[in-house]
């Protein structure tokens, strides 16, 4: 599977009392190609039901699931891995999960960190917060000038996250980003038909660039 497109990230808190899968769906239907599930709750057992279920609606949409933070749960799944910085060991999850298993890691506004996270077996590399986010207020602010300088040393995915919208996606597109990470502009809607609307445009596809899913291709 190529990286490319639409990235939707679940937020715990906007999507309780039953809306998880229902909104999910909407933004499958949407074009999202990658659905990071996001909790950071301890209720292990809920959140083993709530990712078994968002892997049969990735399925048949024919997206790839991500688990964020959570390795164990991932390799049981046979899904994909997000870390963050503190998350723990990348290399260690590539160990875990095997070559074609998609990881990736949250880079904040550093090359230095991306480029730390291709040498450890990084599927894709995530910048941001690009604008104001909800979920993140305090992240290191990222610009679009760090996007021109990741490009031409880093040979994986771009993904671009934090406020991003309808309207100030295509900028980031236009800079060349091979995945748009989205979590308000889709799970803060007022229903899922609106989550549906909300779905930013798709990155075109971008000559030169390698977007498979093996840890391995990396260029």
């Amino acid at each position: 599977m190529k990286l490319r497109g639409l990235y939707a990230i679940t937020d715990s808190q906007l999507l309780d009392d039953g809306r998880l899968l229902p909104y999910v769906e909407a933004a499958l239907r949407g074009g999202a190609r990658l659905l990071q599930y996001r909790d950071k709750s301890s209720d292990q057992a809920r959140r083993l039901r709530e990712a078994e279920s968002l892997r049969e609606l990735c399925e048949r949409y024919g997206a790839q699931l991500i688990v964020n933070d959570d390795a164990e749960l991932a390799a049981r799944l046979g899904v994909g891995l997000h870390l963050g910085q503190t998350d723990g060991s990348l290399s260690a999850a590539r160990a875990l999960l095997g070559r074609q298993a998609i990881i990736g890691a949250t880079c904040h506004a550093r090359l230095e960190l991306a480029e730390q996270a291709v040498a450890e077996g990084a599927s894709y590399v995530a910048f941001g917060r690009f604008f104001n986010s909800s979920t993140k207020p305090g992240a290191p602010a990222a610009s679009v000038e760090l996007l021109d300088q990741a490009r031409p040393r880093l040979h994986l995915p771009i993904t671009a996250i934090g406020g991003i919208s309808l309207d100030t996606a295509p900028g980031l597109i236009a800079r060349g980003v091979d995945l748009v990470a989205v979590i308000h502009a889709l799970f803060a809607a007022a229903s899922a038909a609106e989550a549906l609307e909300s779905a930013p445009p798709v990155p075109a596809r971008r000559a030169g660039r390698k977007t498979t899913t093996k840890g391995s291709d990396r260029g």
